[in-house]
């Protein structure tokens, strides 16, 4: 093992999890669906706090451990969350209320977010976290953007997508869209980017010009 992934090793190993990010993560794995990293979910409740987040939004429910990381950071925002899998959805509204989250503040929505995202309002939001569709990350970091207001963040777990997104030999979609999408943003003088390589990448994308 390289020291670079005996450091990543170990920013996931010190992170200490609750019992319900725990249940959420075991489960998520059993019906395999990826969930991230600790080591990005404790830099999702970090942000989360570091903002004071008040208004949430998650593209790509999974089984909801994202969303437990964002509100131990921010326990008295609201999230709206994104997923087409509608059971998925139950059971990390299960995850949430186990959290004591308090059922008003969950807003599940169970569609394509294409077709969602157009019809929540533009700059009132504090975080967006965009985990879903790979192949659609352009097009919902776009809509993240018009939701987030001045000063709020965007995140892009995966940004790294498999350790392929950095080695230039490496092909394919996903892996151009992702590169496509940080150089982009990067160039851009209405956000302030950094790239995270904890886990496999997480995108901070935080608008200065509405």
């Amino acid at each position: 093992m390289s020291s670079k992934e005996s450091s990543w090793k170990y920013a996931d190993d010190i992170v200490v999890e609750s019992p319900q990010i725990i249940a959420a993560r075991s489960h998520a794995s059993e019906v395999g669906v990826e969930s991230v990293s600790p080591a990005i979910g404790s830099q999702l409740a970090v942000i989360a706090a570091a903002t004071a987040a008040k208004s949430i939004v998650e593209v790509g429910t999974g089984l909801g451990v994202s969303a437990l990381w964002m509100l131990k950071g921010a326990p008295d925002a609201t999230i709206t969350s994104i997923d087409i899998e509608l059971e998925h959805q139950q059971v990390a509204r299960a995850a949430l209320l186990e959290a004591k989250v308090p059922a008003n503040r969950i807003r599940l929505i169970t569609g394509r977010a294409g077709d969602v995202l157009p019809r929540l309002n533009e700059n009132s939001y504090d975080l967006v976290l965009v985990d879903a569709d790979a192949a659609s990350v352009i097009e919902y970091v776009e809509h993240a953007l018009r939701l987030v207001r001045r000063g709020g963040t965007v995140l892009v777990p995966h940004a790294l997508w498999k350790d392929k997104v950095a080695d230039p030999v490496q092909r394919g979609d996903t892996v151009g869209d992702f590169r496509t999408l940080v150089t982009e943003l990067s160039a851009s003088e209405a956000v302030l980017v950094a790239l995270s390589p904890a886990g496999d990448g997480l995108l901070q994308v935080t608008k200065i010009v509405t």
